[in-house]
Parts: C-alpha cells; sequence; structure tokens
C-alpha cells in the first residue's frame, strides 16, 4: 500500500479545494449571466438540458480529483459517485442515451395525456413518440419542450424523438410533422438512433414541386 505524507495529502486536498471553489465561481457566474438564464423560451417553457455539449474541463477536473481524494481516503461512496458522473457527462457529450434509464411508453403516453393542446399520443417505434394536438397553435416547439418536459421523471429523454401532428389541420403544410429529439436541436438525432419519415410526403419535396411548378407557370 502507497503511503504519503501529511503534506503531500494536504497538499492534494488544497488541490481539490480549488478546484471546487473554481467550479462554484463557474456555476455562479452562469447564473449570473442574463443569457445564460434564458432556458425558456418567449413563451415560458423550459427547455429541457440539452446533450451533445464538450465536456466541461472545470467539472472534468473537479471530477478527476474528487476520484483521487475519494482514492486517498478510501471513500468507496464518493469515488463510485465521480465515477458516475463522469460517465454520465461522457456518455451525453457523445449523444448517447443512457440504456439503465429506458422511458416505458405507456407511463409516458399518460404523463402526456393532461397537457394543453394534446388530443392524444402513440408510439411509432421505440423512440419516436408521435404527439396529435388540436390546433396550429400547439404545433410548435414549445409543446415539444412541454413533451419533453412531462417525460423527464420517467427516464432518460435523450431517446426519445417527440413527433407533433395537428389533427385539425386544413392544409398540407398545417398538418406537416414537427420533430426535435428532447436533448438536441432540430435535426438532429441520439447516436444510433433512426431518422424516420414520419409524414406521407416529405416537406422538402413538395417545397421542391411547388418551386418548379410555380417557375414553370411563369413561363
Amino acid at each position: 500500500m502507497v503511503r504519503l505524507s501529511a503534506a503531500s495529502f494536504l497538499q492534494r486536498c488544497q488541490c481539490a479545494a480549488t478546484v471546487a471553489c473554481a467550479s462554484a465561481l463557474t456555476v455562479c457566474a452562469t447564473a449570473c449571466d442574463p443569457s445564460a438564464n434564458q432556458a425558456t423560451d418567449q413563451r415560458g417553457a423550459s427547455l429541457p438540458q440539452p446533450a451533445g455539449q464538450p465536456l466541461n474541463s472545470v467539472s472534468v477536473a473537479g471530477q478527476m480529483v474528487g476520484m483521487d481524494v475519494a482514492a486517498l481516503t478510501g471513500d468507496q461512496r464518493a469515488m463510485q459517485s465521480n465515477v458516475k458522473a463522469f460517465s454520465d457527462d461522457y456518455r451525453r457529450s457523445l449523444k448517447l442515451p443512457d440504456p439503465a434509464r429506458p422511458i416505458d411508453h405507456e407511463a409516458a403516453r399518460a404523463a402526456v395525456s393532461p397537457l394543453t393542446g394534446v388530443r392524444s399520443s402513440v408510439w411509432m417505434d421505440r423512440s419516436n413518440l408521435i404527439v396529435m394536438v388540436g390546433g396550429a397553435q400547439y404545433r410548435s416547439m414549445e409543446t415539444i419542450n412541454r413533451v419533453c418536459n412531462a417525460l423527464a421523471p420517467l427516464g432518460d429523454t435523450l431517446a426519445v424523438v417527440v413527433n407533433v401532428q395537428n389533427v385539425t389541420a386544413r392544409t398540407s403544410r398545417e398538418a406537416d410533422t414537427l420533430s426535435r429529439n428532447c436533448q438536441l436541436p432540430e435535426g438532429q438525432r441520439a447516436m444510433l438512433q433512426p431518422r424516420r419519415q414520419i409524414d406521407a410526403l416529405d416537406p422538402a419535396t413538395r417545397s421542391a414541386f411547388e418551386a418548379e411548378r410555380g417557375g414553370a407557370a411563369g413561363k
């Protein structure tokens, strides 16, 4: 067993304290920054925590020092906690859903049902949840945010793509499905997550056809 001098041990503890203070200052700066507090959209729906972000160097440093101190003191609980925190951050940076926290499909439908504007919901596959709403005003990213927030207590929403359809649509454009992964920007998918075409006619294909037809009519 490796024995460390008291001075060496105190030096490592001071290093851990320094990193902890740096982490606290970073959190404080973020909390005090008005731009960082824009975690809500214009209508007040909380935005899900984004995945796919680079690892935070301050957090990683704190976790590494935490592991080091836990190893020196024999604190297994602290060691496991820091290892898990690093593992979770790394997994999320890769856009990889947590296989240990799957969302039960029936529980998800029950959680979504009471939301304003929602008529019904159905799972297309293990990743794609189709949410049918009654009105164009509910076919929005705000609705997707509210659905994702309702699902968050049930498991890892990085594994879920919410597809919102307006069942009262009067035109084909109003009937287009609005889709987004709960924790990623529009158009992105989690690792190994298939990209499904929900609409019978792809909106991009229809737009190209309309543009071509408009150009022919103008000749």
